[in-house]
């Protein structure tokens, strides 16, 4: 059941977020984001006199011969890239043991990035998804389009539900046009157990993007709890108490294994991916990502 209202700290996220990436501009995400999600082509925009750094290839002769001096033709990439953030919103999403729940600071995730996103001229979209497809805002850059995707994201109602990641794969597949950069964010707790080959289909249309959201308790148990905890699986509604202190290793090793296993589906898938946890700001593993992406593009 969805909670009637949620922690979700826009404005600080957005603005700790410009501020962290204006300090480290070499990897922000303004300039880094262009370099990694490319656009469409490259199109003519001016004749400049030629200088002794640039490339003679780019050299028209016609028009210099026409205006008796040396000129080059200058290029803008064309942009108009639609980036969609598809957000797991099912039931296991609304667990938190830190301040904020992990769909709370998913949300927090999304609206920064988008904001960054539509501040470069791009599309931005979102997409949110339990067993069904709760909501589809459409890939726009109008003035519009934040306030919307930032209101649907703050909406408690649509939060909860068990996962489909099957209908969502093709809902997506009919939905969208090729080269649309997807972002996954999701825990990818309770994924059908053939989710890695949907995956691969659209890996095979879409430039794929998996952001893995885990809390600290997804990964380990409280090591100094003393006595006994109770655990409820957030779609079977199934509890089981457990010790801690006799059970603590052998969680971390399933967790982790877990972890490992949806990470290598995103390699095999030929997908980018990363792990992110709710007790840290995801400036960082979202700039370690861009910068990998950033050196595939150049390679």
């Amino acid at each position: 059941m969805a909670k009637k209202k949620l922690l979700v700290d826009l404005l600080p996220a957005i603005r700790k977020l410009e501020v962290l990436t204006k300090q480290h501009a070499a990897i922000g995400l303004g300039g880094q984001y262009m370099s990694v999600f490319k656009g469409r082509g490259i199109e003519f925009e001016d004749y400049r006199p030629y200088s002794a750094t640039d490339d003679a290839s780019l050299i028209d002769w016609k028009a210099s011969k026409k205006a008796h001096k040396i000129l080059i033709k200058e290029y803008v990439e064309e942009r108009n890239v639609n980036v969609v953030f598809v957000l797991d919103v099912s039931q296991s999403m609304l667990f938190g043991s830190t301040n904020k729940l992990k769909n709370e600071y998913a949300a927090e995730l999304v609206a920064s990035l988008a904001h960054a996103i539509l501040e470069v001229g791009d599309n931005a979209g979102l997409v949110m998804y339990n067993d069904s497809i709760v909501r589809n805002i459409v890939p726009s850059r109008q003035r519009s389009q934040f306030y919307d995707i930032a209101r649907t994201l703050t909406n408690p109602e649509v939060y909860g539900g068990k996962k489909d990641f099957n209908k969502l794969s093709k809902f997506l597949m009919v939905s969208f046009n090729r080269g649309a950069v997807i972002i996954l964010i999701s825990d990818f707790i309770g994924m059908q157990q053939d989710w890695e080959k949907k995956l691969k289909i659209l890996t095979s249309k879409f430039d794929i993007i998996g952001l893995m959201i885990r809390d600290p308790r997804d990964r380990s148990l409280p090591e100094d709890y003393v006595g006994e905890i109770l655990i409820k699986d957030p779609y079977s509604h199934k509890r089981v108490v457990i010790d801690p202190s006799l059970l603590g290793e052998l969680y971390a090793k399933e967790s982790k294994r877990q972890e490992d296993e949806i990470l290598n589906a995103f390699i095999d898938a030929g997908a980018d991916s990363t792990l992110i946890t709710t007790n840290e700001f995801f400036v960082k593993p979202i700039v370690k990502l861009f910068k990998l992406r950033a050196l595939k593009v150049r390679a």
